[in-house]
């Protein structure tokens, strides 16, 4: 196929729908998130690290929520693809009401200097949404992990957003890293629930560059030094 048919063919496949007002084109097989960052629009997210290569979108933080015109359930953005003359908003008073519950409910997860590390996720979206003091009763807060020599385990700090998982299964096939129990219970753990020194983790560090809370952070350098 010439490069002009593969133009006409792209054009053909553009999707045109409107974010909060705006005339907004999806290129083929892009996500309603996806288009509104391509078009300097941003959109809340935390289980989602585009830059990093081979970490797909999961959906399950749902701070990326946003309201469709004629649904009723909120969408959460970073995998749903738009349709031809969809309209989206994701600034409208129901769509960050649900953004801003989301993002107290993980802060009241995490204690207060796990939110101030330089660069996290949360501490960025929290502020830019003016979530602040959240309301409600902190977790029981699990006791640092240091057996590791390379890496440093604070799941007090673990929002339990899964980019690890997705980190050390999917990206670099190692599959060390897995998910426990139910509820309030439900943790991050090594292998059968092991401490990270004692698990077949090979220190390669893709679940560090992946976590947005400093949960799993360089070996000496916990989400309390960081203040």
């Amino acid at each position: 196929m010439s490069n002009q048919a593969q133009d006409v063919a792209t054009q053909a496949e553009t999707v045109h729908f409107t974010l909060d007002g705006r005339p907004v084109e999806a290129l083929p097989d892009e996500t309603i998130w996806q288009a509104a960052r391509r078009n300097g629009i941003d959109i809340p997210h935390l289980c989602y690290k585009p830059d990093q290569v081979g970490l797909r979108a999961d959906g399950n933080c749902r701070v990326c929520m946003v309201e469709i015109e004629g649904e009723g359930p909120l969408a959460p953005s970073c995998w749903r693809q738009p349709k031809e003359g969809m309209e989206v908003r994701s600034q409208s008073e129901r769509a960050q009401h649900s953004q801003k519950m989301v993002l107290e409910l993980l802060e009241a997860d995490t204690p207060d200097t796990a939110n101030y590390i330089p660069n996290s996720g949360l501490s960025y979206w929290s502020k830019a949404l003016g979530v602040d003091n959240p309301r409600f009763a902190m977790r029981q807060q699990p006791q640092p992990d240091l057996s590791n020599p390379a890496i440093a385990v604070n799941l007090d700090a673990c929002i339990q957003c899964t980019l690890c998982v997705r980190a050390c299964r999917e990206v670099q096939g190692n599959d060390v890293i897995g998910y426990a129990l139910r509820g309030m219970d439900s943790h991050i753990m090594f292998d059968i629930d092991d401490p990270m020194g004692n698990s077949t983790c090979v220190s390669c560090g893709e679940c560090v560059a992946a976590c947005p809370t400093g949960a799993l952070s360089n070996a000496g350098v916990s989400p309390r030094d960081w203040e």
